[in-house]
């Protein structure tokens, strides 16, 4: 029975880690249509670099990078999870608006280069190099710098 049950245990964390390396590059047409509004809107002036699919075990995510370094990926049915404005700063219409207030009361001088939605949380980045965790509602719940 341990010899079966360690067969198939291997067998499972192969298959793991075969389909681990599953990106591959793919045309900008291929993004969910959700996914190429979102890359429309908020950088229509911004040439893409590539497309990237990731395909996981259980589901399949985008990665946009344009050519200035700007990154954005997206989930499976088009969803933005992250935005990384590695050498500029980020629309302030991706921020809620909530976050945005807090940020411009209490860090004023500053501006927003990357933001990431969690389950459970969003987190900020900010050109004063602190990082603002905030909750579901809103609420600061962490700073990083």
């Amino acid at each position: 029975m341990k010899k079966i049950l360690f067969a198939l245990v291997s067998m499972f964390m192969f298959a793991g880690i075969a389909s681990a390396d599953n990106d591959r590059i793919v045309p900008f047409d291929q993004l969910p249509a959700k996914a190429q509004k979102f890359v429309k809107k908020y950088f229509p002036s911004d040439k893409v670099s590539y497309v990237k699919e990731e395909a996981d075990f259980m589901e399949v995510s985008y990665e946009v990078v344009f050519t200035k370094g700007t990154k954005v990926e997206f989930t499976g049915q088009g969803e933005w999870k992250e935005v990384d404005c590695r050498y500029s700063t980020l629309n302030d219409e991706l921020v809620p608006v909530q976050i945005r207030d807090y940020v411009k009361t209490n860090f004023p001088d500053a501006q927003f280069v990357k933001i990431e939605k969690g389950f459970r949380d969003i987190e900020v980045k900010l050109t004063n190099r602190l990082e603002l965790t905030f909750d579901s509602n809103y609420n600061l719940v962490d700073i990083d710098d």
